[in-house]
């Protein structure tokens, strides 16, 4: 049986998923053979492994970390939001159908942990070390009863917690103590000690509140992480929106030719898969800017309505605040208009749902001859294919069916049969996510939209995305090597927390020491 660690945090966005990825990258350097895992995920960012099953972006970005192919025990359960009081419910990679947070918290939850169990101790049957993400805060006192994804699996698997702060947000001591404080005696004892995350600044002036901690929770701190620009890659619970103008991190690089390239892209309501435009991010010159106002659209190049879990509450919204009427006078204009998953479903003629939002029969926006009918099976398929002259690899997770009555094809088989998406004008439209992670498809796409728009924009020759997915997984890696205490974290991986921690203080209400 394999050794492993809980990578825990005092908040949502404190840091677990880099974290995560980051000891499994610096484990799998030092020859350790390692998977990452993680119970429960609440995401809209999501993959499609090789055996077709549905599992958070987060997991499969760890499991590149650890250079392992990403399967569907690394996330046995997902669930991925439709409201703000229900979420569809993916076990081991499957729809099982809608429950509401009671629903879901009252029982089914529970239900689940001989399942996560099982898949933990398969993988602990396989890999030398396994790394697990919490969820969240461990210390979710009111959800405590029902935990499968943070001290439930850590006390089942009798895995050492690791509990991870994000310092750049203040607070960080009191979150550290009053995360411990707030735990069962039991759950305290799996606390072996704490990880200050985003750190900036000279790190002796930090030190004396690390001492401090340690005498006051007997905890030491295995490492203090500094902040660094550009690691936020495959986000689990969704790009932060709500500032209008959000800007997608970019390399620093000046462009390849004359102009730049500014995109655009809709911030629609429960967006998923928004790790879409990461490769466009990625190239010299491109701009990527989330938008939720019309006149945002004017000076755009191209304009992309991402995939969402609400098709048609994301078609409402763009009409509603005028993004709609933008987008068409645009395809008016044969400026580049790209729609991805339920973006392309959006571009259609007319939406037949009966399953996402029993809305029935809804006009469109007419771009694409698309007619888009819901299915209460989900497409989940790793297609690849050819668009441009080049080839395409990308990911389905669908449940619109499309029936194409026109345009031109988009990506087809290389012999011209279509086998996704169409194109009429400047306006493109598919269901493959990731496809343009494709580096010679994405150049000779980019080339085309710069050519509509009337830029002397050139994409760089070298730019390789999957390349530059490594030096990022590379520089996490580093980050954990250079500012952890590596030795001390193989030590609780290896032989798990150490015995006699003391008990902080009131503990968990009802379950006081």
């Amino acid at each position: 049986m394999s050794g492993g660690l809980l990578v825990a945090g005092t908040t949502s966005d404190a840091g677990k998923s880099v974290v995560t990825a980051g000891i499994c990258r610096w484990l799998v350097r030092r020859g350790v053979k390692v998977a990452p895992f993680k119970a429960q995920n609440m995401s809209l960012n999501s993959f499609v492994t090789r055996e077709g099953a549905e599992i958070g972006r987060a997991q499969a970005m760890q499991a590149q970390a650890a250079r392992v192919e990403p399967t569907a025990l690394m996330n046995p359960v997902l669930l991925k939001p439709g409201s703000d009081r229900s979420s569809q419910v993916v076990l081991m990679g499957r729809p099982v159908g809608e429950m509401s947070a009671r629903g879901y918290h009252g029982g089914r939850q529970e239900s689940l942990l001989s399942t996560v169990v099982d898949c933990l101790e398969q993988l602990r049957g396989t890999y030398d070390a396994v790394i697990c993400e919490g969820a969240g805060s461990p210390a979710e006192i009111n959800l405590r009863r029902t935990d499968i994804v943070n001290m439930g699996i850590a006390r089942a698997a009798r895995f050492p917690v690791v509990v991870v702060g994000d310092i750049d947000r203040g607070g960080v001591f009191a979150s550290f103590f009053g995360t411990t404080a707030l735990l069962s005696a039991e759950d305290q004892s799996l606390i072996a000690g704490y990880l200050v995350n985003k750190f900036r600044g000279d790190v002796s002036l930090l030190e004396p509140g690390l001492d401090m901690l340690r005498e006051l929770t007997g905890r030491p701190t295995y490492g203090v992480l500094p902040f660094a620009h550009g690691l936020g890659i495959d986000e689990e619970d969704g790009l932060r929106v709500s500032l209008r103008g959000t800007v997608r991190e970019s390399v620093v690089a000046p462009p390849h030719g004359e102009d730049i390239l500014r995109v655009a892209v809709c911030a629609v309501p429960l967006m998923s898969n928004f790790t879409d435009v990461d490769a466009l991010a990625a190239e010299p010159g491109v701009v990527v800017r989330f938008v939720d106002r019309p006149e945002e659209l004017h000076d755009a190049d191209l304009v992309i309505v991402p995939g969402t879990r609400g098709t048609v509450k994301a078609l409402a919204w763009l009409r509603e605040r005028g993004l709609a009427d933008a987008l068409l006078r645009r395809a008016a204009e044969g400026r580049p208009v790209l729609g991805i998953c339920g973006g392309y479903q959006i571009l259609g003629e007319h939406i037949e749902d009966d399953v996402e939002s029993r809305a029935g029969q809804v006009d469109g926006l007419g771009l694409l001859p698309v007619r888009i009918r819901f299915d209460r099976e989900k497409t989940l398929a790793r297609p690849a294919g050819e668009a441009l002259g080049a080839p395409v690899e990308g990911y389905e997770i669908h449940h619109g069916v499309a029936d194409v009555r026109g345009g031109e094809p988009f990506l087809t088989d290389g012999h011209g049969q279509r086998l996704d998406g169409c194109r009429s004008g400047a306006v493109w439209g598919t269901h493959w996510h990731g496809s343009l992670e494709s580096d010679t498809f994405r150049r000779r796409f980019l080339t085309e939209i710069a050519k509509a728009a009337g830029r002397r924009f050139v994409p760089a020759p070298d730019t390789c995305f999957a390349g530059l997915r490594e030096e990022q997984l590379d520089r996490l890696g580093d980050l954990i090597e250079e500012h952890a205490d590596t030795d001390a974290l193989w030590r609780l991986i290896e032989s798990g927390a150490p015995a006699g921690l003391p008990f902080i203080a009131p503990g968990a209400p009802g379950a006081r020491a």
